[in-house]
């Protein structure tokens, strides 16, 4: 089991940025894909951005393509989710998740083994 904790939420004003981190315990790290999914109140839990092991592909979903960025740092244990020009849409809890099997698709929160708390991003208008 992986260990997740993610940090980096907060209050943002439209248009403004973020930077969440998701750090990862264990020494296994390099070799895990790595998820973003967010969910609002009332809402699904909706897959965000991911990143293979090796950080040669990334995946986005439609909303956040141009906005977001994904990226990792193997050394660190570390996944970074780089939001810029953010809208009131994207208020909702972050929660970083890791794919330790990598057989699945990483869009589909049910290919994920491990979760973290999640961590509040809300942007006023």
């Amino acid at each position: 089991q992986v260990q997740l904790v993610e940090s980096g939420g907060g209050l943002v004003q439209a248009g403004g940025s973020l930077r969440l981190s998701c750090a990862a315990s264990g020494r296994a790290f390099s070799t895990y894909n790595m998820g973003w999914f967010r969910q609002a109140p009332g809402k699904e839990r909706e897959f965000v951005a991911a990143i293979i092991w090796s950080g040669g592909l990334t995946y986005y979903t439609d909303s956040v393509k141009g906005r977001f960025t994904i990226s990792r740092d193997n050394a660190k244990n570390t996944v970074y989710l780089q939001m810029n020009n953010l809208k009131p849409e994207d208020s909702a809890v972050y929660l970083c998740a890791a794919d330790r099997f990598r057989v699945g698709s990483l869009i589909r929160w049910d290919t994920y083994n491990d979760w973290g708390q999640g961590t509040q991003v809300t942007v006023s208008s």
